[in-house]
């Protein structure tokens, strides 16, 4: 019915119409209304081809490559600390000085017992050389020759046992200065100046490592044989695998690493292996004993069909997208898909380069439909 119809029908000066007749024309003037609705709006985005790198994520700790318990070796009053709890520490900083009065009077001791002995050893030397010219002379017996021959053996041993009763008080006096053996840093100090310690005190403090460091993680068995084929493909070629950090905040650390260990023998209780992958730590990020996820790459880039999550739909017979083909048609295909990256999946068929998949909208339409689409910007 035409619309100027439907106006006069419905105007001040049009005639009382009985139910049936409103109805009839409602129905009419609707139908026109529905007939010229535009397209439902629909935002789309072409499948595109990337260059994309197949990944397993694990959950890894951190762990430092070095970890020093620092312990007093001898017994003594701490003197002084040097070090700021928490801060970075060289090997060979001086960190705690323990009172060094007695140890160095032992050095001095020593020294005096040394130059005793050697003065013995130098009397004996003598003696020696003049019996051997008087026994040649008959002037005393071979007996009294011996004898002068042992005791000058004997002045040479106590000056030996002397050196090295020196040599222990120095390194006695060493132990005074505890100094850093590794690079790292350094925690609470456990005992304050004033405190008496030694050898069974325990730990003064503990000093870690931080750059670099290393993730540990556990990885199946299916994961290691998988591994293992590829590297039989590639010849041996890469030995180590690439891995990427994900920290607790979600955010992906700069720094990718490198395996360089596989665990000798499986867990029996979890049926797995553990990897180690050595990281640089240069902003000092990663903690010693902290939680990262961790994403291994399993091969090498290659090219793959991929297309943004938010266009894949699911139902009791699979996943599908809703393609919009060049008359503007909404049209189903089932996919199957792969991998994830990041916001994209991989599309392993059903789809071609190019084509349209509806990524917003999708619930106003259906197969069949013509839409208005709008392209957006690729990611």
């Amino acid at each position: 019915m035409p619309g100027g119809l439907c106006w006069a029908m419905s105007g001040r000066r049009a005639p009382v119409l009985t139910v049936f007749a409103f109805v009839f024309v409602s129905w009419v003037c609707g139908g026109a209304v529905a007939q010229t609705a535009p397209p439902p709006s629909v935002s789309v985005v072409p499948v595109v081809s990337r260059q994309i790198t197949e990944t397993g994520t694990f959950i890894g700790r951190v762990t430092a490559i070095d970890k020093v318990d620092v312990v007093a070796r001898i017994r003594g009053f701490i003197e002084e600390r040097t070090f700021v709890e928490g801060q970075n520490v060289k090997r060979g900083d001086l960190l705690f000085r323990i009172e060094q009065a007695t140890y160095k009077a032992a050095v001095e001791q020593q020294q005096a017992s040394l130059a005793k002995a050697k003065a013995v050893e130098i009397n004996t030397a003598l003696q020696l050389r003049r019996g051997k010219g008087l026994v040649r002379d008959e002037t005393i017996t071979q007996a009294s020759l011996d004898q002068r021959e042992a005791d000058h053996a004997a002045a040479e041993a106590d000056v030996m046992q002397a050196q090295a009763l020196l040599n222990q008080a120095e390194i006695n006096l060493g132990y005074t200065e505890i100094r850093s053996p590794i690079n790292g840093r350094i925690s609470l100090a456990n005992f304050t100046v004033g405190n008496l310690v030694d050898p069974t005190s325990g730990k003064l403090a503990t000093i870690v490592s931080q750059d670099p460091i290393y993730i540990i993680f556990q990885a199946s068995q299916r994961d290691v044989l998988e591994y293992k084929h590829r590297l039989a493909e590639s010849g041996g070629k890469t030995q180590h695998v690439t891995v990427h950090i994900r920290l607790p905040d979600g955010r992906i650390y700069p720094h990718p690493g490198v395996s360089n260990f596989l665990d000798v023998q499986v867990d029996p209780n979890t049926d797995t292996q553990a990897i180690r992958a050595q990281v640089a730590n240069p902003e000092g990020l990663l903690v010693p004993g902290g939680v990262v996820g961790v994403t291994v790459e399993r091969g090498e880039p290659h090219s793959a069909l991929t297309l943004p999550l938010s266009a894949v739909q699911l139902d009791q017979a699979g996943r599908y997208v809703l393609v919009v083909d060049p008359s503007n048609k909404v049209e189903l295909r089932r996919v199957n898909t792969g991998v994830e990256e990041g916001k994209n999946v991989v599309v392993s068929d059903g789809l071609k380069e190019g084509e349209l998949v509806i990524v917003e909208g999708i619930q106003k339409v259906r197969p069949g439909q013509v839409v208005a689409a709008s392209r957006l910007p690729e990611n």
